[in-house]
C-alpha cells in the first residue's frame, strides 16, 4: 500500500479538491491538511454545506488551515467566483484535485455527465492556469471503468458516465503541451470501483450485485480510505512518464493503444 504525504511535508502549499466535502475528497482533503498543506473544501449546492464546514472545523482544530467554498462546477461564474476568492485569500495555488464528478443522479439534464466530467474539468483548468506557477500539479480522478472504456466494457448502467469522463480525461490530456510550458504537472489517478462511494451506491441500486459481482472478478476493492490515500500521494510523488498513475490491478482491462 502507499503510504500518505508526512506530516509537515506540504507546508506552505495550497491545494484545492473539487467535490470534497466527502468521500474520497474529504479523505485526501484530511491526508494533505496533516501533512501541512492549507485546503480548499469545494461543495456543489447548499445540502452539502454542512459537511464541508464540518470538515473545515476539522482541520481548523487540529492547527491546519481550511476553506469551504461553494460552487457547483457545471456553472460558469460559480467557478470564476471560487477562483477568484482562492486569488484574494491565498493569492494562488500548488496543487489543484480535480475529484468531482457524477452522471448517474436523477432529475438532471440529458448531457449532465459530459457538462460535469468534461468540460466542468477544462474550465476548472482554465481558471486555475492564473493561480499555477511553475512546479504546481493538476490531479485528475477516474476509474479503470472510465479510463480503459474504448477497449474494455462495462457495466450499461455506468457507460455513459464512464464514456464521459474518458472524454473529461482526453480533453485534459490535449493540454499537456501548453500545460508543460508552463511547468505545470497533469496525473491522471485510475482506480477500480470503490466501496461506499455515491457511485458504487449507485450502481448497486441500479443493478443489484454489480458491486460484488466487480469485487469477486477483481479480487478486492479500495476503500474510500484507501483511494484517497491514493489521491493524496499523487499530489506529491512523481508523475509516472504516461501521465497515469494506476492504482490496484488492471489486468483485467485491455490497454489501450499508444497509452
Amino acid at each position: 500500500m502507499t503510504n500518505p504525504p508526512t506530516p509537515g511535508s506540504l507546508t506552505g502549499k495550497r491545494i484545492l479538491i473539487t467535490g470534497s466535502s466527502r468521500g474520497i475528497g474529504a479523505g485526501t482533503a484530511r491526508l494533505l491538511a496533516t501533512a501541512g498543506a492549507s485546503i480548499v473544501v469545494n461543495y456543489r449546492d447548499e445540502r452539502k454545506a454542512r459537511r464541508a464546514d464540518q470538515l473545515v472545523a476539522e482541520v481548523t482544530s487540529a492547527g491546519g488551515t481550511a476553506l469551504a467554498i461553494r460552487a457547483d462546477l457545471t456553472d460558469g461564474s460559480a467557478v470564476a467566483a471560487l477562483f477568484d476568492r482562492i486569488r484574494q485569500e491565498w493569492g494562488g495555488l500548488d496543487v489543484l484535485v480535480l475529484n468531482a464528478s457524477g452522471g448517474m443522479e436523477s432529475g438532471m439534464a440529458v448531457d449532465y455527465a459530459l457538462q460535469l466530467n468534461r468540460d466542468a474539468q477544462v474550465r476548472a483548468v482554465e481558471l486555475a492556469r492564473p493561480l499555477l506557477a511553475p512546479g504546481s500539479r493538476i490531479v485528475f480522478v477516474t476509474s479503470h471503468q472510465a479510463h480503459f472504456i474504448a477497449t474494455t466494457p462495462t457495466m450499461p448502467e455506468y457507460e455513459p458516465v464512464a464514456r464521459s469522463k474518458r472524454a473529461g480525461e482526453d480533453a485534459l490530456r490535449a493540454l499537456l503541451p501548453d500545460l508543460e510550458q508552463a511547468g505545470i504537472e497533469l496525473v491522471v489517478v485510475s482506480g477500480d470501483m470503490i466501496e461506499g462511494t455515491i457511485t458504487a451506491k449507485l450502481l448497486e441500486r441500479a443493478n443489484p450485485g454489480a458491486i460484488s459481482a466487480r469485487r469477486e472478478a477483481a479480487g478486492r476493492l479500495y476503500s474510500v480510505e484507501e483511494f484517497a490515500v491514493e489521491v493524496a500521494a499523487a499530489a506529491v510523488e512523481p508523475v509516472p512518464s504516461t501521465h497515469t498513475r494506476f492504482v490496484g490491478d488492471v489486468s483485467d482491462f485491455t490497454p489501450v493503444p499508444g497509452e
